[in-house]
């Protein structure tokens, strides 16, 4: 990972994971969109309810958005399915964050993610070396799809009940701030 990111990417999701309890700020998650390139938008969706009317205009722009991604993309013939299992997934993802229940729509999303980064680069998304990949073509692309990784690794972290995702300290703003980033930045790709 470039130095410019990495501290802002270790206050977001430390080295040594979420075992201490700290959460990280919200100032910490405006950092990160502003290495995403997505700061100004990011801090003006922060500051509105989930069930606003804007909010709710954001969400159809990245469903839409997360549509064209996925019909752009080139795959095999056997991957087809793949491919209209991920345009499925969408709809329940924007159902979950209109229930409230960020935790979950935060497993559903890094589901999104990395079946988005499997069309967009196949097999090298499951290779070892990916996010290095990654950062070689783009390195804000690089950032997100190192977050991405971030993402799955709390969830896989998560389900085996290792460390609970919700923090001592973790509360939903502070979920909501961590998967907004990702919106966001998907909605501006």
């Amino acid at each position: 990972m470039p130095g410019e990111y990495r501290k802002i990417a270790e206050r977001l999701f430390p080295p040594g994971g979420f075992s201490s309890g700290k959460a990280p700020n919200l100032k910490t998650a405006v950092c990160f969109a502003e290495a995403l390139g997505v700061g100004i938008e990011y801090q003006r969706l922060l500051a509105l309810e989930i069930n606003s009317g804007e909010m709710q205009g954001f969400l159809e722009h990245f469903q839409n958005n997360l549509d064209l991604l996925i019909q752009k993309t080139w795959v095999e013939k056997a991957d087809e399915r793949r491919k209209e299992k991920l345009q499925d997934e969408a709809p329940s993802l924007l159902t979950t964050i209109e229930q409230g229940d960020i935790p979950r729509a935060i497993e559903e999303f890094s589901i999104i993610v990395r079946e988005l980064a499997y069309l967009f680069f196949g097999v090298q998304s499951d290779k070892e070396d990916f996010n290095e990949y990654t950062f070689r073509i783009d390195a804000q692309m690089g950032l997100f799809w190192w977050y991405g990784g971030k993402l799955m690794s709390i969830m896989e972290i998560n389900n085996k009940n290792e460390h609970a995702l919700a923090a001592p300290d973790w509360d939903d703003k502070v979920f909501w701030a961590v998967l907004l980033l990702g919106l966001c930045y998907l909605t501006n790709f």
